[in-house]
């Protein structure tokens, strides 16, 4: 990630809502600044009923984006939080800025943006009040949604709506913002937005659009990604009742693109799928089905026996150190491909009609989605509306747009609204999965046991110095820069199957085998593992420029590292076959350590509790939509740890349904308890960076408990 940029002016324009009152819009942006003209990136609406309705611009995959964004508006704009209407803004980011959900940076980019513009609310309806009122502004305050006067006399925000949308907005620069501690909202907890209608049952998913006429598809693909159709026989499949259409489509091999297969549409969605078992398909041979699980881990082995493609990073002389060294540790890691198996699968709503195309659809990141179905379709972008529907689990899966141009393909080949759903099995046979990887790591001790030298040969995809998406791992990971002698080897192997980002992208992975190394490294120096990071991490500083993103301060580490030795009450004696396990990583701007106990009783494994300990700054907006972020993270970990791989044959994938690539069971969720340590830094998020370190520390905690190092993912039977 680049680093944000948070200093850019803000633009504010304010109009009459239809129905009276006050429309506020602003854009944060150097596109309006170029154009001279305020473009809308957010909206805020004050009604003559003193309702505030709050557009939210973020797609809400369960992050909790579209309760906590209107939550600053809402606290700096000063109106009662039960006055407030959240809506989902449509997709368009030339009108709403970037619309994202991904890499945790809404509350990064959006938070002092969000202020301004509340703020800026609240300004103009204090200027009303001064005119209606006729006195100064200065002698005017505010209490949740009514201006007061230091006489007494008040106006509520219904009645100032329609005067104040004729002010011209301020320069948001010359707000005053509101002291945190005065904040009503912000900082305390609030039921999410969506709460009610996902407890009742309510349409409210991609899944659970309806239209007029809507007819339902699905689309079969060839087990070996972007394999082409050789012959189809579609009679079968039309013959079913209520299939309308079969068709082949050819597709291409463009990543992300519409890819070759046959589609079967239906008046209903079982139709579509007694059609599609119907079909008798051939496909074509293809590069990909060389591939497999077992031919890629003997490439790696190669690779491991002999010099790297490449250094990316050498820092002082670590073949020198390591010959010195008076303990050397070597150990080899790896961890495998992984599905995202969000609950909903892929689904897609589209209705094509006079060059029109307008979409529902679950996604997390629209505006690649619009280019790629006018692209596909040879409409021009502004030819397609994207409704943002809330997505039942992104976990980046929802980044890559496929399913959208799927159904926008098929919906331009039948007179009506399509939604196309994919099958699970579907949806975990053609993802764009965690890539897997290989570690093989060296580490060289002094004679006092300090940590002088670390060597990390790793081994993904790619060719030449280009990763697969998601497969390539920065050279500045600690402990870059807290080891005088430092090597970060690569080398790289073409792959065929598809890979993209799984939550907390890379680093998912990396905190696994570098916690798990560094626990290693502390045994060999005979030192508790919270002790040994807590020198390895030496004197608070920052490691690497200050306006890089993934610049590390050791001082944050190393609070959020004692605060969670404390809450888990680290050293205390266990039972017989019972462990604790720590861990800390960096990512997402975010610095965590979790410790897990466990315990292991023939062969199985308990996870009794978590603790976690999170430093995302100085503020957490929503306290319980913050808990279920962590909470979350800690029980995706658990159950990739424990259970999750995706294997390949032929260049397809072997698994294919929760029977072969399990989720976590609720009798295997345990208690999780969670602090936050805030610091004086901006606010960051926190649907990632909890993730990384919570393998580690639950394959340490096994090693406590058994003496078994876990050194590849998943634990599966390894304690049997």
């Amino acid at each position: 990630m680049n680093a944000p940029v948070l200093s850019r002016r803000l633009f504010l324009a304010s109009s009459t809502a239809v129905g009276g009152g006050l429309l506020l819009s602003f854009d944060i942006g150097s596109e309006a600044q170029a154009a001279g003209r305020a473009t809308l990136s957010a909206y805020l609406k004050v009604s003559p009923d003193g309702k505030a309705t709050i557009a939210s611009k973020i797609p809400e995959v369960g992050q909790g984006m579209r309760t906590a964004l209107p939550m600053i508006i809402a606290e700096e704009l000063d109106v009662a939080w039960e006055d407030v209407v959240v809506e989902q803004a449509l997709a368009d980011t030339k009108v709403y800025g970037r619309q994202v959900a991904g890499g945790s940076m809404a509350t990064t980019l959006e938070w002092d943006g969000m202020r301004r513009v509340g703020a800026a609310g609240r300004w103009m309806l204090i200027q009303a009040a001064a005119g209606r009122l006729n006195v100064p502004s200065s002698e005017l305050s505010t209490q949740p949604g009514r201006v007061v006067h230091a006489s007494g006399r008040e106006l509520s925000y219904g009645e100032l709506a329609q005067a104040a949308a004729a002010i011209a907005p301020p320069d948001p620069k010359t707000l005053t913002l509101k002291d945190p501690k005065a904040f009503r909202i912000i900082g305390k907890s609030h039921v999410q937005t969506d709460n009610e209608a996902i407890v009742t049952g309510k349409p409210l998913f991609g899944i659970d659009v309806r239209l007029p006429g809507m007819v339902y598809a699905t689309f079969l693909k060839a087990p070996t990604y972007a394999a082409k159709v050789a012959a189809a026989d579609l009679a079968a499949a039309k013959a079913v009742k209520g299939v309308r259409e079969a068709f082949v489509v050819e597709g291409g091999a463009a990543l992300d693109g519409l890819l070759p297969g046959v589609a079967v549409v239906a008046d209903s969605w079982w139709a579509a799928r007694r059609g599609r078992n119907a079909l008798e398909v051939t496909w074509a041979d293809h590069p990909t089905s060389a591939q497999s699980t077992a031919s890629l881990a003997a490439k790696a082995a190669e690779f491991a026996k002999g010099p790297p493609q490449r250094t990316a990073r050498a820092d002082g002389d670590v073949p020198a150190a390591l010959k010195g060294a008076a303990k050397i540790v070597e150990a080899a890691y790896d961890y495998p491909f992984i599905a995202h198996a969000p609950l909903e699968p892929q689904n897609c709503t589209a209705h094509v009609k006079d060059g029109k195309v307008e979409i529902w659809a679950p996604t997390q990141n629209p505006e690649p989605g619009r280019a790629l179905v006018a692209k596909t379709l040879n409409v021009p972008p502004e030819n397609v509306t994207i409704h943002l529907i809330r997505c039942g689990g992104g976990f980046g899966r929802r980044l890559v747009n496929d399913y959208m141009v799927e159904a926008a393909f098929i919906a331009s080949k039948v007179d009506a609204p399509v939604q196309l759903i994919w099958t699970r099995e579907d949806d975990i046979q053609h993802d764009f999965y965690r890539p897997g990887g290989w570690h093989n790591f060296t580490a060289g001790l002094d004679a006092k046991g300090d940590l002088v030298a670390w060597r990390d040969h790793f081994v993904s995809f790619g060719e030449g110095e280009t990763f697969v998406r998601s497969g390539g791992m920065n050279s500045s990971q600690f402990p870059a820069g807290a080891v005088a002698n430092y090597q970060h080897d690569v080398s790289v192997m073409p792959l065929g199957i598809p890979t993209g980002p799984l939550r907390a992208p890379g680093n998912n992975a990396f905190g696994f085998v570098i916690q798990s190394f560094t626990d290693e490294v502390a045994l060999a120096a005979k030192t508790d593992p919270v002790e040994f990071r807590r020198k390895l991490l030496g004197q608070p500083r920052l490691i690497g420029p200050p306006d890089q993103n993934d610049s590390f301060h050791t001082g944050r580490m190393r609070g959020v590292l004692d605060l969670v030795a404390e809450k888990s009450g680290w050293g205390r004696k266990l039972p017989k076959g019972s462990g604790l396990g720590v861990a800390c990583h960096f990512s997402h701007l975010g610095y965590v350590a979790v410790v897990m106990e466990v315990s292991v009783a023939e062969g199985k494994v308990k996870v009794e509790k978590a603790w976690v300990a999170a430093d995302v700054g100085r503020q957490i907006i929503n306290p319980t939509g913050a808990d279920h972020q962590v909470q979350g993270s800690i029980l995706d970990a658990i159950g990739s740890t424990l259970h999750q791989k995706i294997t390949f044959e032929n260049g397809a994938a072997v698994e294919s349904n929760f029977g072969d690539f399990p989720l976590l069971r609720m009798s295997e969720a345990p208690p999780i308890e969670v602090h936050y340590l805030l610091s004086d830094n901006r606010p960051t998020g926190l649907g990632e960076p909890v993730l990384p370190p919570a393998p580690a520390a639950l394959c340490n905690a096994i090693f406590a408990a058994t003496g078994k190092r876990i050194r590849s993912l998943p634990v599966g039977d390894q304690l049997a």
